[in-house]
């Protein structure tokens, strides 16, 4: 596994983390058979490291894959006052961790695999550069919006956002049971504002998000998880109707792996990713 640092604009520096495909299974890449790049957006509060226990074996099988980095979960300097949201993510963030994923895999199709969040930042990215992604993966992840969920999620994510502001920043690595580690303060009141409203609607935004993912027509899979009380399947099925002109399939993983459990549990997953991939 090779590790790029990616300096951001405002000083913030980013890994990303890149294997290449190995193994019985590698094919070779043609003009007619590109061989698929998976690069793994993670969720809040987890490293990007994390997922090499689910990038590993995916290489194994014959892709490339590059893990990126969210900033608070493994980027220096840790999350301040200044802040940065969902906009800064995916405008600044994740073009800069895209380019060093092309530089090193230039003839590779890059699908997108989001988790949680970071399939919530993946549609985002995918509505700005459309046409530029083999499609979309997207594992226990969906909107929260209370309408998604049986509980008092609404709540929950204003309360996060009030302690965030009143702090300068989410105090997660503090508050260590499901805490999400310190998170900027302006991160958690985009994510909070799509819990309110169901909408993607950042600050700083710079195009209308919801106009352009509703216009995206890219081979789209979405899997969710038994056990996962954090994105149940109508979060997800929320994510999903703000797709009406993507190619959707959906698979909910009958095995007990709740949100993270399929990461280092990765077997069944990886299954069905490989047939999904091989079927594009």
């Amino acid at each position: 596994m090779e590790t790029v640092p990616i300096q951001l604009p405002d000083g913030t520096t980013v890994p990303v983390r890149l294997i290449p495909a190995k193994g019985a299974h590698r094919h070779p890449i043609t003009a007619d058979t590109p061989r698929p790049v998976v690069v793994i957006a993670p969720g809040l509060g987890v490293p990007g490291e994390y997922y090499s226990l689910f990038g590993m074996p995916l290489a194994e099988r014959g892709f490339d894959v590059a893990l990126l980095e969210v900033r608070g979960n493994g980027s220096q300097p840790a999350p301040g006052p200044a802040g940065y949201g969902y906009q800064e993510l995916v405008a600044v963030d994740f073009p800069a961790m895209f380019e060093a994923v092309r530089l090193r895999f230039p003839d590779s199709t890059p699908y997108l695999l989001g988790h949680s969040m970071g399939g919530q930042l993946g549609v985002m990215y995918a509505s700005r550069i459309r046409g530029r992604l083999g499609g979309l993966i997207l594992i226990a992840s969906g909107t929260p919006h209370f309408r998604g969920y049986s509980g008092l999620a609404a709540v929950g994510s204003a309360a996060l956002s009030l302690t965030a502001n009143l702090a300068g920043f989410w105090p997660g690595d503090i508050i260590t049971a499901g805490g999400f580690g310190r998170q900027s303060k302006a991160l958690i009141a985009d994510w909070a504002r799509l819990a309110r409203t169901g909408r993607f609607q950042p600050a700083g935004a710079d195009i209308d998000y919801e106009e352009r993912i509703g216009r995206l027509k890219l081979p789209v899979l979405s899997i969710t998880m038994t056990g996962d009380e954090l994105t149940p399947r109508g979060s997800a099925r929320q994510l999903l109707a703000k797709l009406p002109e993507a190619d959707i399939t959906t698979w909910h993983n009958p095995a007990p792996l709740g949100h993270n459990g399929w990461i280092s549990d990765p077997g069944s997953t990886i299954d069905y990713v490989e047939k999904w991939l091989r079927d594009r």
